[in-house]
């Protein structure tokens, strides 16, 4: 179990990188008027696969730990509601809400049309991912795990 909570905080640094490639590279198209490039339809596939497995990676995790919550975090309710809900719920949305950008970015029938679904939809997601990761400086995570 160490190796899946060791391979899930390694690949939200991969999972960060590319859905900010992503989004920020199709925000930039869609200013600058220029086309969808095949690296940037790469980019935006492989950071909602990314995402995909990380969510994958997350739930085995969730459902191996689920008992444990009470005994690690049961004299902190904020921890364990975090743990329970908060993280896992704000983290579907944010995966679902990039899939639903290169859904609906494929469906588009102009380019803008597609580089702006997949900015807007992306950097939502993103921002909702490094709202809910429990970054070591934030004070209540700090004492909790090693850092990768």
């Amino acid at each position: 179990m160490e190796f899946i909570t060791f391979l899930h905080s390694l690949l939200r640094y991969a999972v960060l990188i590319m859905v900010a490639v992503a989004g920020f590279t199709a925000l930039r198209g869609y200013l600058g008027r220029s086309p969808v490039l095949t690296w940037h339809r790469s980019a935006a596939i492989i950071a909602m696969v990314l995402c995909h497995v990380q969510l994958v990676v997350g739930i085995i995790l969730y459902a191996n730990n689920f008992g444990t919550f009470e005994e690690r975090f049961g004299e902190r309710p904020d921890l364990m509601r975090f743990w329970k809900m908060e993280h896992i719920a704000t983290m579907i949305l944010a995966i679902a809400l990039v899939t639903m950008g290169r859904s609906l970015s494929k469906k588009a029938k102009t380019e803008p049309g597609k580089q702006l679904r997949i900015a807007v939809f992306y950097l939502i997601g993103l921002f909702l991912m490094l709202a809910m990761i429990p970054w070591p400086f934030m004070a209540k995570f700090s004492h909790m795990y090693q850092w990768i």
